[in-house]
Order: C-alpha cells, then structure tokens, then sequence
C-alpha cells in the first residue's frame, strides 16, 4: 500500500473529510487532495502530524506493509463506564501500561477501556477502583495478576473523559507511550515516565513531570506546555505557524527543538512552551 492510499484508508478510518484533516494538522484542503492521489508528499512536520492525529507512529505510515487495522481496535477488552453530572477534578492512577491515550468526549460518560492484541480476561487482570466525591474523582487501575514486563509490552488504556464535565486531569503512569486527543481543559498534570508524548488537537495547560528521555510532537497545539525533568534530554517537534517561547528546569536538563524536520534554536524563558496556532 502507498503513502497515498494509507492516508485516505486512515482518514477514511476515522470517518473524516479532507477538511477535517486539514484543519486538525494545519494545512490546506487541496494539499490533503495531492497527497491523497500521489500528486506530492507531506514534508517531514506532517508527517508526524499526520502520525499523531491517526495515533500510529511515523515508521508505521511510511511503512510498506498494509495497515491490517486500525490501531484503536484490539483483540480484547474491558470497559467501565461511569455517568458523570457535574464538573470535576479527575485523578488517574494508572502505575504501567504500554500506551495511555486520553481523549475528549462529547458524552456525560467517564469511560475507562483496557485493551491488549495480546491479554485476554483483562476484567480478571486489572481492577478498576473508582471513588467518586463531590467535585473529585480518584481512579486507580490496580492490577491484579500480570507480571510487570508483559503489562508495560501489551496493555493500552484509554480514557474517555467528558469535555463538558472536565475541570482539571492528573494522571500518574509509567507508560512508553502518553497520546493525547481532542482535550480542551484548563490543566493537565502527568506525573511518571513515559518515552514518546502525542499531542492532537490540546487546548489548554499541560505539565509533563517525567525524569526521562522524552519525544513529544506537537500535532495541534493551543496552550501551554511545562517540561519538567532532571538530567534528561527530551526533543520537542513544533508545528509549523506555532510561536513558543520554553526555559530548561533542574538538573543537567536539556530540550532540543525541531520544526519541519530541522533544529531550530528556542526562545527561552519561564519554563514553558506556549502554541498559538
């Protein structure tokens, strides 16, 4: 399968016009047309871009092979499913997982879906503890009888949060993937580890605590971002039309800045990275 006919199948996957995709990644209408019909291709930026709105990674686009399906279904899961009513503070304890993917709704339902490829009987596995207060929910994903290594290789966890009811999200997880979609709030806080960070179509304030070598694309940025880590080094892919301004905190700490596939030297100050798309 081409690049041609892998974007319009993933598009298509997602039940999205050419508009839609454009608007989400920042180009035109007629580019999504000349790289859906091989008139052109997408420069190295929206390639990532495109990688993060359709949650796979670049190497998986570009990849001869015929996407077999689309990366959100899964051989097994367990859902759990909680009305919400008003707003509240969400507090997720997640501990390892292989991908935590966070994304907005448009129903007044919390949902928490554990999936795998390769885990079966995951409601045996993994409980699911939920303690609902007035203006505050605590999850805890708690698990029960799989070994460190297998859950940190084979579990996903989606989070399904109502935009309507969503006042502010911390999440603690150890995890080699965080994809985060379709989320307008006011603060994010994730706390942990996590490797490779995908940020799709975010509004808001995100801080990202995690003391270790970090990739994060910027997709579709409009908020802020807070970097937090110690003697690590982490790459921050900018969108292209996105002005940032960042400054490096604790110890032997260094940020790398790339946009269209380039370094590019960053505007520091406040320990912060700001899009304005």
């Amino acid at each position: 399968m081409s690049l041609a006919e892998k974007i319009k199948e993933l598009r298509r996957q997602y039940n999205l016009s050419q508009e839609q995709v454009a608007g989400k990644i920042g180009v035109s209408r007629q580019a999504i047309t000349k790289w859906e019909t091989g008139g052109g291709l997408p420069d190295i930026e929206n390639l990532i871009s495109i990688a993060a709105l359709f949650h796979i990674s670049v190497d998986e686009l570009l990849s001869a092979e015929k996407l077999k399906e689309h990366s959100d279904v899964f051989l097994n899961e367990s859902v759990t499913e909680y009305d919400i009513d008003l707003s509240k503070h969400y507090d997720f304890h997640i501990g390892d997982a292989h991908e935590v993917v966070i994304q907005g709704s448009d129903t007044e339902k919390l949902k928490v879906r554990l999936a795998s490829k390769l885990l079966d009987k995951l409601e045996s596995k993994y409980k699911i503890k939920l303690d609902d207060r007035k203006n505050r929910i605590d999850i805890n994903v708690k698990n029960i009888d799989v070994g460190k290594a297998q859950t940190q290789d084979a579990l996903y966890v989606i989070l399904s949060l109502p935009q309507k009811f969503l006042a502010g999200l911390e999440i603690s997880a150890f995890a080699s993937v965080l994809t985060i979609r379709s989320v307008e709030i006011g603060l994010m806080e994730f706390s942990g580890r996590v490797k490779s960070v995908q940020i799709s179509d975010f509004h808001g304030h995100l801080e990202l605590d995690s003391s270790c070598n970090m990739e994060i694309t910027c997709g579709d940025l409009h908020g802020q971002i807070d970097v937090n880590q110690i003697s690590a080094a982490s790459v921050i892919h900018i969108p292209s039309g996105t002005s940032y301004f960042a400054k490096a905190k604790g110890r032997s700490n260094h940020l790398l800045f790339t946009r269209d596939g380039k370094e590019i030297e960053p505007f520091w100050t406040f320990n912060r990275i700001v899009g304005s798309n």
